[in-house]
């Protein structure tokens, strides 16, 4: 990590079991440094700990985590893209509400640059979303109206099965009756 931590504290790192999602595993053998960085290149905030070489938090702020204190030295927070719940265990009542309150902090910061890259998204896309949508649309309105009536037409649920097995069923009678006439 070329980036400085923008703040750092010490605290044991747990991770939710995966399969109870109930009982936490402790991912530290003793405290270890939990640093918040700023990754300049995708402009997000990051929470990381590495005990060792090894990276036992690797977590992106998104605008919509919570970090909750379920206990005077204990917090969690849930990462929905490493499909987890992070837990920290700290020394002190102090280390925990520092933790919270920069959490808190760099999670609107993450907010406000989640904004701005929607703006600026929208700015670009907007008219080649409009002008795209245009060209998609008229080829298609002849054969997306057929295709709505053949569902109907057709059973919900057997459409996928059914279809398949009657043609050739259909085709076997219809061979012999053709054969058995040109003889």
């Amino acid at each position: 990590f070329r980036e400085q931590p923008i703040f750092s504290t010490r605290a044991h790192v747990f991770q939710i079991d995966p399969n109870t999602k109930k009982n936490w595993v402790p991912t530290s053998k003793h405290a270890v440094t939990v640093s918040y960085f700023y990754d300049s290149t995708r402009n997000v905030y990051r929470i990381i700990s590495l005990d060792g070489s090894k990276a036992i938090i690797n977590s992106t702020i998104t605008p919509n985590m919570t970090f909750t204190k379920t206990s005077q030295k204990f917090g969690q927070w849930a990462d929905s893209r490493a499909n987890t719940v992070y837990g920290l265990g700290f020394s002190s009542e102090h280390h925990l509400s520092k933790f919270a309150e920069k959490f808190q902090e760099f999670k609107e910061a993450a907010r406000i640059a989640k904004e701005k890259s929607h703006e600026k998204m929208e700015l670009t896309s907007t008219p080649s979303q409009e002008s795209a949508g245009g060209d998609i649309q008229s080829p298609l309105t002849p054969e997306s109206i057929n295709g709505t009536d053949d569902e109907r037409a057709m059973p919900e649920v057997t459409q996928n099965s059914e279809p398949r097995a009657e043609p050739t069923q259909n085709a076997l009678p219809f061979t012999h009756r053709y054969r058995f006439h040109s003889h």
